[in-house]
C-alpha cells in the first residue's frame, strides 16, 4: 500500500523557515510524480512544487518562488519543501501527494495519493 506521512509543520514568526518531509512507502520515485500543495479554509487546495523522474522540480505560484525549495532524497523515501522567508499567507496546511502518471501538473485531480497534512503557522 502506498502511505505518505507529512510532518515539520509548526508556528513560526514571519521571515523565519521551515522544512516540511514527506515519508512515502510503497511506491518508487521513478513511476511517480511527487508535490507539495496547500491549502487555506475556503480556498482551493493549491498546487507549490513538484519533482519528477521526467520533468525534474517544478514550482508553481510566483509567490513562492526563491524562497521555497523542494527536494528528495537518494533512497526515495523523502521529499522535503524547504520554506524560507516566511509570510503571513504562507499560513496553510500543507500536504504531499503522489501522482502515478509521473510528470509533473500542478493538479489536483491527477494526484492518487495524499499525505494527511502538516499545518504551517506564521506569525507577526
Amino acid at each position: 500500500d502506498v502511505q505518505l506521512q507529512a510532518s515539520g509543520g509548526g508556528l513560526v514568526q514571519a521571515g523565519g523557515s521551515l522544512t516540511l518531509s514527506c515519508g512515502a512507502s510503497g511506491l518508487s520515485f521513478d513511476d511517480f510524480a511527487m508535490s507539495w500543495f496547500r491549502q487555506v479554509p475556503g480556498k482551493e487546495r493549491e498546487g507549490l512544487s513538484c519533482v519528477s523522474r521526467w520533468t525534474g522540480i517544478t514550482y508553481y505560484p510566483d509567490s513562492i518562488k526563491g524562497r521555497f525549495t523542494m527536494s528528495s532524497d537518494g533512497d526515495q523515501k523523502y521529499v522535503y519543501l524547504q520554506m524560507s522567508s516566511l509570510e503571513l499567507d504562507d499560513t496553510a496546511v500543507h500536504y504531499c501527494a503522489a501522482d502515478p502518471f509521473g510528470s509533473c501538473s500542478g493538479s489536483r485531480g491527477t494526484q492518487a495519493y495524499w499525505g494527511q497534512g502538516t499545518q504551517v503557522t506564521v506569525s507577526s
